[in-house]
């Protein structure tokens, strides 16, 4: 009676060896993954907008078109888009003009093939500002929709 206890089977051995494999597989998928996300979080867009105004003009059109070409390498990355504005007009209107805007820029990334479950918006109203609201220039500094990579 030959008794082999303790001792792997040429089965086991295969059995590790490609569990081994698969494992390895994964940390470097993840690893791609990660600096992936990394290379992609380069890219931001920011659309600016005229005074109570929703509406994406040439310019903005043209600043995501290049944010999407930019992002085609990565078609796992997600991304915010926050809608802000200047402090004319009230609270509220302020409140539901940057999340309207937010909608807008989302929409065109759609239109442009970035499907809406990568896409969470927030309207910030004219909380944030980047710039004083006491100029012109800072007001419309302030009148944008930043889009970044999550």
């Amino acid at each position: 009676m030959l008794i082999l206890a303790g001792c792997p089977s040429a089965y086991q051995r295969s059995y590790e060896q490609k569990t081994e494999q698969l494992e390895a597989q994964q940390r470097f998928n993840q690893q791609q993954e990660t600096l992936a996300h990394a290379q992609a979080q380069k890219y931001a867009a920011v659309v600016y907008f005229a005074v109570s105004s929703d509406a994406i003009d040439d310019d903005g059109q043209r600043q995501l078109r290049w944010f999407v070409q930019q992002m085609q390498p990565y078609p796992q990355a997600s991304f915010n888009v926050q809608g802000f504005t200047d402090s004319t007009g009230s609270e509220a209107n302020n409140q539901n003009l940057a999340g309207q805007r937010a909608a807008n820029v989302a929409a065109s990334l759609n239109s442009q093939g970035i499907a809406m479950s990568r896409i969470v918006t927030t309207g910030f109203g004219e909380a944030y500002a980047a710039e004083t609201n006491a100029t012109t220039q800072g007001r419309r500094n302030n009148r944008r929709v930043e889009v970044t990579v999550r």
